[in-house]
């Protein structure tokens, strides 16, 4: 007969294990002997390593009296569901690997690859970080509302940073961040975004105001709001662009005349 620590030892488990499992219901305690000791026999050696190798292959210990006790084919017909359920634990941990990954650059807890993408290009442009970090923001807004779009509207974006005019007024914009409301410099600003939408074709206009892929009136509210809130000469800035023809700030529309 064995004492509570040799039977842990024949086993391969904790003593501490040992007396979980007596809680749990899965392990028969015996009843103490006339020293005060609990004896375990073979037996118990036996159902004991039972139930350290179904715990350890991951069966919830919920379900291992009930695979102790049965028959073949319960038997695999339980393993089986067993094995259906981990295998997707392990798609969802795997899924969870791959977003972690994504966090190592920081923009990816809440973007898709295309978007993280097109932050990185702006880096490589030396486009500056305070302008970078309020697209990102933007983008998680826009993200969240329209993810089945992202993959147009990215693209649209990246075709943008191509042209040199737009590297340069984000740089000019990163400036404007700590311009005071009545700053006259504003109006090159302005002039300089109007001269940007003027040269958009009329098919790419209709595709942007009206498109499959345009965005809702709702979403650029909110995001004109996010501007106006940051930026202290944002509405200043909107009234200049107004004058010359241009309603709003994300979703930028033509004043029909």
């Amino acid at each position: 007969m064995l004492t509570i620590s040799q039977l842990a030892s024949y086993a391969g488990v904790t003593v501490r294990a040992v007396r979980h499992y007596h809680a749990k219901g899965l392990l028969v305690e015996p009843e103490r002997d006339h020293s005060g000791y609990r004896r375990y026999d073979a037996a118990a050696v036996v159902d004991l390593i039972k139930i350290r190798i179904l715990a350890d292959a991951g069966v919830p210990l919920s379900r291992v009296k009930e695979l102790l006790a049965a028959g073949d084919d319960d038997f695999k017909k339980a393993v089986a569901e067993i094995d259906k359920r981990l295998r997707l634990e392990i798609r969802e941990r795997q899924a969870h690997r791959e977003r972690i990954a994504r966090l190592v650059h920081g923009d990816g807890l809440a973007l898709p690859p295309e978007a993280v993408a097109y932050l990185e290009r702006m880096r490589e442009l030396g486009i500056p970080e305070r302008m970078i970090q309020g697209e990102r923001d933007a983008w998680i807004l826009v993200a969240a509302q329209q993810p089945q779009s992202m993959e147009a509207f990215i693209r649209n974006k990246v075709g943008q940073l191509d042209d040199p005019s737009v590297v340069e007024t984000y740089r000019e914009l990163e400036a404007m961040l700590d311009w005071e409301p009545g700053d006259p410099r504003l109006e090159t600003i302005a002039d300089q975004i109007v001269a940007q939408m003027d040269a958009v074709s009329e098919e790419d206009w209709a595709a942007y105001v009206d498109g499959d892929q345009a965005m809702p009136d709702e979403l650029a509210a909110l995001l004109d709001s996010m501007f106006v809130e940051q930026v202290p000469v944002a509405r200043d800035l909107m009234r200049l662009v107004e004058k010359r023809g241009y309603t709003g700030w994300t979703k930028l529309e033509r004043i029909q005349s």
